[in-house]
């Protein structure tokens, strides 16, 4: 058994592979933002995010865990239609980011303004029937508060998403721990994982800030 990085009432996070680590697996829901396996890489100047993310050459990492976590388990997973979807989506989300995402390629007429997020798994889900198409901005580098990580998604978004599920939510992607953020605003527990030590030291003293005041100091990923 792994012993946490961070746990509060709700929230448990460890710190390591979560190929190596098999405790979010025994959650009801996967709400996650894996490495998509784009090799992304920013050309943001900000010293305090890195350029890149560990996994992230290909989907390698993201089908382990798709893999270890089941074919019948509900799962909401983050992703881009630049590479293959991960096997047996059941279906499609499609977040607007209310045309706020880049540049993209110049030599189009297009910007890019949206990210897909793949429905997997059985269910149950629950809620109002709605639209596939989720409406958010994201969260900004260069805000008055700006991204805690490169692959940021907005607490709210996830608040949504996590709306429509049931019981524990696990995200072994950790990052910033927005998802954790979002699971506590709604009374809901989560199990997470960072393979990386200053994200989840961020992600930490984030989820302590939260904890003590109540509020969301920052956006998601």
């Amino acid at each position: 058994m792994s012993t946490p990085y961070y746990q509060d009432d709700l929230v448990t996070l460890y710190l390591g592979d979560c190929r190596k680590i098999t405790e979010w697996t025994a959650a009801d829901v996967l709400l996650t933002d894996p490495p998509y396996g784009i090799d992304y890489n920013t050309g943001a100047q900000r010293e305090s995010l890195p350029t890149s993310i560990a996994g992230d050459k290909d989907t390698t990492v993201r089908d382990a865990a798709l893999e270890m976590w089941g074919p019948t388990k509900p799962a909401l997973v983050f992703g881009t239609w630049r590479v293959q979807r991960p096997l047996l989506t059941k279906s499609l989300l499609v977040w607007d980011t209310k045309g706020a995402l880049g540049m993209g390629d110049l030599r189009i007429p297009w910007k890019p303004a949206h990210q897909e997020i793949y429905v997997l798994g059985d269910g149950p889900w629950k809620g109002v029937r709605s639209t596939d198409v989720l409406v958010c901005p994201p969260i900004q580098a260069t805000a008055k508060n700006g991204r805690l990580h490169i692959h940021q998604k907005p607490v709210p978004l996830l608040a949504e998403l996590a709306e429509a599920t049931r019981g524990v939510i696990a995200d072994p992607f950790c990052g910033s721990g927005s998802t954790a953020v979002a699971a506590r605003m709604l009374g809901r527990k989560c199990i997470t994982v960072e393979t990386d030590e200053a994200t989840a030291e961020i992600a930490a003293m984030r989820l302590t800030r939260e904890t003590s005041s109540g509020l969301d100091f920052g956006g998601a990923a």
